[in-house]
């Protein structure tokens, strides 16, 4: 919530300049479709008691719009549930009154198109995954990280365990799924639902992106550091996590952190 309130701030509080008023929104990198719709919302009101302009573009509308919109034609025949999570890419975007939800959406998939094409995706197509798999997990690591030197080695872990074929085990597709945000700890009914993006019960990656990742997670996921981490715990700063091959490691360091094993 304090990111929509920054980004709409932003948007509010830019000097008048003369001629037509430009508009700035920004998009921090993680956030979901649903939250990037909240920050349009957020832009909105405020341009309209701050600036005295009615922005033709509302949260509804981007929100109504992004349900309908394409992914890149090369995502397309792996975007099953015709999802354009993962693909509005997240920075700051000047934008007139003028514009509507679809013109914010296209700049947004153009922007995601041109940063991606900065990839080598070689690495991952040596292990068998696609490019819409490197987009999930990329999600998952933009999730996942707050320490940008862990990026590769969360990324890392979702590798050797698909490559075992262990269950991922991230609460956060679980949220994503459940429609929970925030960290309150999950309900034992919570981590039992049967829901496709409950990485514990079902094997494999989740079936869309759980967000929106930045270049620098969309590269961790192309590129995972060369380790053999299997597990991580989150340690008492909240920022940074324990890696391990080691499952009995693992959970003597989960209970140190006064987590469950």
């Amino acid at each position: 919530m304090v990111a929509v309130v920054f980004a709409a701030l932003v948007a509010a509080t830019a000097a008048p300049a003369a001629g037509p008023v430009t508009l700035e929104i920004i998009f921090p990198e993680g956030y979901t479709v649903s939250r990037m719709a909240d920050t349009v919302g957020a832009v909105r009101e405020i341009a309209i008691h701050k600036r005295h302009v009615t922005p033709v573009l509302t949260g509804t509308a981007y929100l109504a719009t992004a349900k309908t919109a394409s992914p890149p034609q090369a995502f397309r025949a792996d975007d099953r549930r015709h999802s354009i999570e993962g693909f509005l890419f997240p920075a700051g975007y000047l934008f007139q009154p003028s514009w509507y939800a679809r013109d914010l959406i296209a700049l947004q998939i153009r922007t995601f198109e041109a940063n991606w094409a900065k990839l080598d995706l070689a690495y991952a197509k040596s292990k068998h995954l696609t490019p819409y798999d490197v987009l999930v997990i990329a999600s998952m690591v933009e999730r996942e990280t707050k320490a940008p030197a862990e990026r590769k080695l969360v990324a890392a872990v979702v590798y050797n365990r698909l490559a075992k074929g262990m269950p991922l085990g991230i609460d956060a597709t679980l949220r994503y799924g459940l429609g929970i945000q925030g960290t309150r700890p999950l309900t034992a009914a919570e981590l039992r639902n049967q829901t496709p993006y409950n990485t514990d019960v079902h094997q494999g990656l989740p079936p869309t992106p759980i967000g929106n990742p930045g270049l620098p997670s969309l590269e961790a996921a192309a590129h995972p550091a060369k380790v053999d981490y299997l597990y991580y715990v989150r340690k008492p700063d909240h920022v940074h996590h324990f890696f391990t091959a080691s499952e009995q490691e693992f959970c003597a360091k989960a209970l140190e952190y006064g987590y469950h094993c």
